[in-house]
C-alpha cells in the first residue's frame, strides 16, 4: 500500500486472522485486555482458528486494530515497551486455546521469535574457538536440507563444498514438476524460520514458487559459488590415518577426489522413484513415466491414460489432467485419508500480505498459531490406546471420533455418487499413512464421467494396456506411475565406507538406523539430514526437523573443537538404546500397527521412517550434542 490511510488499513484488516490480530494488539498497545477469554480460538481440524467469534466481536477487534495501527503507522506513536514474560505466556495460552504444558514453553518461545533474533544461528566461529585450526565439510545435495546446512556451517566459519547431481538447487522442488505439484504444509511454516516470506502467492504454494524461494535463499547467502552442479558422488571413504573423508565425485565423465573433515548427507528420502514390480511393465508400447520424472514432451490431451497409485503425487496431478484426457483410469490399492483444507488452492490476499509485513508481531503470532495447531495438536489422536476394544478401523476413541468426522466430510462430497464411498473411505486408522490436503478437487475428478477407479490388483502390463486379476483388460495410450519412492533405501545413490572399511549399507542390511536420525557408530564425523526415523506424519513441516538436525551437526563441529579432537562418533550403546526406544514408541502409533502397510515401513516391516514423539522432544534432544555420548579420536 503505497499511500497508507485509515481506509487502506481498514480494508487490509478484513483479511485478518482474528486470534493473531488480538495477540498483535497486545504488543501495539501494551494492553492484554484485547485478549477475550470468553472467545478463545478453538482447535478444529477442519477450521480456520477463528473459533465461533460473532461478527460483532470480529468487527470490534478490527476497529481496535485499525485505531492502534493508525496511531502507530500514520501518526508515529512509538510502540510501548515489550510485554513482560508473564503476558507473553498469557498470549501463548490464549492463541493456542489451551494451557500450554510448561515443557513446551522454551521451545515455543524460540519458534515465536518475538525478539527478531535468529535463535538457531551459531554463536561461535572456528577462528575464535581454534585459531590454528581449519574445519571443512562436504555436503551431498543442494536441496532444502543441504542449503540449510551450508548456511549454518558457513556462519560458524566452516568451509563448505556442496555436491549436487542436478543443474540447479532445490532438490525435490527442482525434480518434481508434475501438474499440480505443491506443498502440503502452509507456506508460513514451510520456509526457513530465519527467511520468512511475505510474498507467498498462495497458502500452499506450487512447485515453481517453492523452487524460486530456495533459489532466492541460495543467492542471498552466496551459496551458488560453493556448489558443484551436475556432479555425482560415487563414494565416500573415511581415511583413518588422516581423520578425513575422501569423497570420489564424477562430473562430465571426469573423476576427482575431494577431502573434508566432515561429511553431511542431504540427499533426502523421496528422490528415487519406485516403480511397481509388475509383470510386463517394460513391454508397454505407449508413453510411460513416473510422476517424479514427468514427461512434459508427452501431450496427454485426448488420450486414454492410466494412473497407477493414489498417493500424495497422484492426488495432486489427477485433478489437473482429468479434464484434458479422453479417459482416465485410476488403479488404487488403498485410498488416502482426506484432510479438509478449503484454502488449499487459494491465493493469499494483498491485505494479509500487508499485515504479515507491516503489523508488528502479527507474522510471529500467525506462524505460532499455525505451528501449534498443525504440529502436536493432533498427535494424541493418532496414538493407540491399549484398552481400545473397537474395530481395526481406529486405534482409540479419539481416533474413531476423528475418523467419523472425516468420513462425514467425504460423504458430503460424494453426494450423488454413492458408489464411490466404498472406494474412497480408507479401512485403516487415520494416521496410518500421511493424510492429504483436500479442497474437493480429488473427489470431483473421480466423479467425472471419463474417470474410473479400479481396485482389482494389477496382474500384468501388456504392450497395449493393463490386465487386472479379475481378468479384465483395458487398453491405454499412456501410463503414469504415481507409486512413490524407494524411501527405505537410505543413501542409495552412493556408498559410504566408515572405520575399518565397513560400508554403511552392509552395516544396515536393509534396516537403516541412526542415532537421532543423524549419526551412526563407526562412521566418524558423518551426519545425515532427513535420515532414518526423522519423518513426520501428522505434526508439522520437515523443514523444522532439518533446522533441528542442522543445529545438532553444527554443535558436533563445535564439540570437535572444544574437545581438541580430530573426530567423533556416537557410542554403539547410545545408538542402540535410542533405536529400541524408537521401535517401542512407533509400535504405539497408527502407522506402526501390524495391519497397516505403508512406505513408512521397510521390507522387514519395521517403521524406519517416522519420529514417534511430539516435535518438542526432537527440538530438545538436538539442542546440542552431549560429549558423553561420543567417542573422540584426539
Amino acid at each position: 500500500m503505497a499511500n497508507l490511510t485509515r481506509e487502506s488499513i481498514r480494508t487490509a484488516l478484513l483479511e485478518a486472522h482474528i486470534p493473531s490480530l488480538m495477540a498483535a494488539l497486545v504488543h501495539l498497545t501494551g494492553d492484554a485486555s484485547h485478549l477475550l477469554p470468553e472467545h478463545p480460538p478453538v482447535y478444529d481440524f477442519f477450521g480456520d482458528g477463528q473459533g465461533d467469534l460473532p461478527d460483532a466481536v470480529q468487527a470490534d477487534i478490527r476497529q481496535r486494530a485499525e485505531d492502534a495501527l493508525v496511531a502507530h503507522l500514520i501518526d508515529g506513536r512509538p510502540l510501548p515497551p515489550a510485554p513482560p514474560e508473564a503476558t507473553i505466556r498469557q498470549v501463548m495460552d490464549f492463541i493456542a486455546g489451551v494451557d500450554i504444558p510448561e515443557h513446551y514453553v522454551p521451545f515455543l518461545l524460540e519458534e515465536l521469535g518475538l525478539d527478531g533474533r535468529d535463535a538457531k544461528q551459531p554463536d561461535w566461529r572456528v577462528e575464535t574457538l581454534a585459531p590454528k585450526r581449519n574445519l571443512s565439510a562436504i555436503i551431498v545435495g543442494a536441496g532444502m536440507s543441504g542449503l540449510l546446512a551450508a548456511i549454518r556451517l558457513r556462519q560458524a566459519g566452516v568451509a563448505v563444498r556442496i555436491i549436487e547431481k542436478n543443474a540447479e538447487v532445490g532438490g525435490t522442488w527442482f525434480e518434481n514438476s508434475y501438474p499440480g505439484c505443491r506443498v502440503d504444509n502452509p507456506n508460513h511454516l514451510y520456509g526457513y524460520s530465519f527467511e520468512p516470506s511475505h510474498e507467498w502467492p498462495q497458502h500452499y504454494s506450487t512447485q515453481p514458487v517453492l523452487l524460486d524461494y530456495f533459489r532466492g535463499v541460495a543467492a542471498k547467502h552466496g551459496l551458488r559459488e560453493h556448489v558443484r552442479f551436475e556432479t555425482k558422488v560415487e563414494d565416500a571413504r573415511w581415511d583413518e590415518a588422516a581423520s578425513k573423508w575422501r569423497v570420489t565425485v564424477t562430473q562430465k565423465g571426469a573423476t576427482e577426489s575431494l577431502e573434508a573433515d566432515l561429511l553431511v548427507s542431504a540427499v533426502g528420502q523421496l528422490n528415487q522413484p519406485r516403480l511397481p514390480d509388475v509383470a510386463g511393465r517394460d513391454s508397454f508400447a505407449g508413453d510411460a513415466f513416473h510422476s517424479a520424472r514427468w514427461r512434459h514432451d508427452v501431450d496427454l490431451a485426448g488420450k486414454r491414460v492410466a494412473v497407477i497409485g493414489t498417493g500424495a503425487s497422484a492426488f495432486q496431478f489427477v485433478p489437473e489432467i482429468a479434464g484434458k484426457v479422453a479417459s482416465l483410469t485410476v488403479f488404487q490399492r488403498t485410498p488416502p485419508w482426506l484432510g479438509p483444507t478449503p484454502n488449499y488452492h487459494d491465493d493469499v490476499g494483498g491485505g494479509m500480505r500487508w499485515m504479515l509485513e507491516h503489523v508488528p508481531t502479527y507474522e510471529s503470532w500467525y506462524r505460532f498459531w499455525l505451528f501449534w495447531m498443525l504440529t502436536d495438536g493432533i498427535y494424541e489422536m493418532v496414538k493407540a490406546d491399549p484398552a481400545w476394544d473397537g474395530d481395526t478401523t481406529a486405534i482409540s476413541a479419539m481416533n474413531a471420533e476423528l475418523r467419523a468426522a472425516l468420513v462425514e466430510k467425504i460423504q458430503e462430497q460424494i453426494g450423488d455418487a454413492p458408489h464411490l464411498r466404498e472406494l474412497v473411505v480408507p479401512s485403516y486408522p487415520i494416521g496410518g499413512k500421511r493424510t492429504v490436503r483436500d479442497n474437493g478437487v480429488w473427489l470431483a475428478a473421480l466423479k467425472r464421467d471419463n474417470v474410473e477407479v479400479v481396485t482389482n490388483p494389477i496382474a500384468k502390463i501388456s504392450p497395449t494396456g493393463i490386465e487386472t486379476e479379475d481378468g479384465a483388460s483395458r487398453d491405454f495410450d499412456a501410463i503414469v506411475y504415481g507409486t512413490g519412492f524407494t524411501a527405505s533405501d537410505f543413501l542409495s545413490t552412493f556408498k559410504v565406507y566408515g572405520r575399518g572399511g565397513v560400508e554403511l549399507h552392509d552395516r544396515w542390511q536393509g534396516d537403516a538406523r541412526a542415532y537421532l536420525g543423524l549419526t551412526v557408530p563407526g562412521f566418524p564425523n558423518f551426519f545425515m539430514l532427513y535420515g532414518p526415523n526423522t519423518n513426520i506424519v501428522v505434526n508439522g513441516s520437515i523443514i523444522f526437523f532439518s533446522e533441528c538436525g542442522v543445529r545438532y551437526v553444527v554443535g558436533a563441529a563445535k564439540l570437535l573443537l572444544d574437545e581438541g579432537a580430530k573426530s567423533l562418533e556416537v557410542r554403539e550403546a547410545v545408538h542402540d538404546r535410542f533405536n529400541a526406544d524408537v521401535d517401542a514408541a512407533n509400535a504405539d502409533m497408527a502407522w506402526g500397527q501390524p495391519g497397516v502397510t505403508s512406505w513408512y515401513k521397510n521390507a522387514g516391516g519395521r517403521v524406519s521412517q517416522n519420529w514417534p514423539w511430539p516435535l518438542v522432544d526432537y527440538w530438545r534432544v538436538t539442542l546440542a550434542p552431549k560429549a558423553g555420548e561420543f567417542v573422540f579420536d584426539r
